[in-house]
């Protein structure tokens, strides 16, 4: 019984790429998955390895599922390894927030993660010493100012800077003019990767750039409304020619903490609270006005920056708020 993968999943039908066929060449199976699945709350996924049999009319049966290694609940996506957050610099504004916050689920999930800043060619370059934003630069700015940051050359290399200096490998592109492709497509190699964002910052133009061929939908951004329109309805892993499977999924603007179940365990998917954390005087400290907190010292002696601190009691009271709904 020959082994596969699914690179994509449509009206009941998954598309299942053999194993001994993995080139940019090979045409994906059409399946369908055995009732039994159904009967034990069981649905394949994109991504999972699976056994399958081809039938009399030219098509596939999923027969099993093989382990899994990570199971993704939104996207529904098995078997990645590596996260890829896709911000726009300019147009919709990057909104240092929502990067936390996607940050947090990543960590949560335990994937490797890299930034990827997408249309650099809209910042610019004469605007690099122009005065900062109120607040200062990125790492001293107010909660306000860092939710949405409007980006000059200055700006976009705080930000670069801040999450490099918390251990994140961060790339600036421009799938306009070919700006940093090379370095995520290397990056991706050999690995199951998802990239994820917000509508309209430009993870189809990046994935076009990446493959020639390719030609996913693309969308302006609303004028009216500052983001784009969901150009990716379904979610399909797309093959590079360095072995490398990306998927790209339907863009969100929103998302949930629900696989962090408890308040104490948020500060864990921020990597740079994680020594300080382990050294406070309290055991479930919330790093919020307790006494001995080391992260709120670390915070005031400029070794957490600001915005990151902010942010992270911004989600512990979104926590504790659902956690009093239910």
């Amino acid at each position: 019984m020959p082994a596969g993968l699914i690179v994509k999943a449509l009206s009941g039908y998954y598309y299942v790429l053999s194993e001994e066929e993995q080139t940019m060449s090979s045409v994906s199976i059409q399946c369908r998955a055995r009732g039994i699945f159904k009967k034990r709350g069981i649905s394949p996924l994109v991504g999972d390895k699976v056994m399958f049999e081809l039938t009399e009319n030219g098509e596939g049966m999923v027969d099993e599922i093989l382990p899994r290694t990570s199971e993704l609940v939104r996207p529904p996506v098995a078997n990645v390894e590596l996260a890829v957050l896709v911000f726009a610099v300019q147009e919709p504004a990057l909104n240092l927030q929502l990067l936390d916050k996607f940050l947090v689920h990543t960590e949560s999930a335990g994937l490797d993660t890299i930034i990827c800043l997408t249309k650099q060619d809209l910042v610019d370059a004469e605007e690099e010493f122009a005065q900062e934003p109120a607040g200062g630069s990125v790492e001293g700015a107010s909660m306000q100012d860092s939710v949405k940051t409007e980006m000059n050359v200055s700006t976009m290399n705080d930000v670069v800077q801040l999450y490099e200096s918390i251990g994140y490998q961060v790339v600036v592109t421009s799938a306009k003019f070919g700006i940093g492709i090379d370095s995520v497509i290397e990056r991706l190699a050999g690995h199951i990767s998802v990239f994820a964002g917000q509508s309209g910052v430009g993870k189809s133009s990046l994935l076009n750039a990446m493959v020639p061929g390719l030609q996913l939908e693309t969308n302006q951004i609303s004028m009216k409304l500052g983001r784009g329109k969901h150009t990716t309805r379904h979610v399909e892993l797309i093959r590079l020619q360095n072995g490398g499977l990306v998927a790209d999924t339907p863009g969100f603007s929103s998302l949930d903490f629900l696989q962090i179940e408890e308040a104490e365990h948020l500060s864990d998917a921020f990597k740079e609270f994680r020594p300080y954390a382990a050294e406070c005087k309290f055991r479930g400290c919330l790093h919020q006005q307790e006494p001995g907190c080391k992260v709120i010292e670390a915070k005031e002696q400029g070794k957490i920056a600001p915005s990151r601190y902010e942010h992270y009691l911004y989600f512990l009271g979104e926590i504790k708020d659902r956690k009093r709904r239910y």
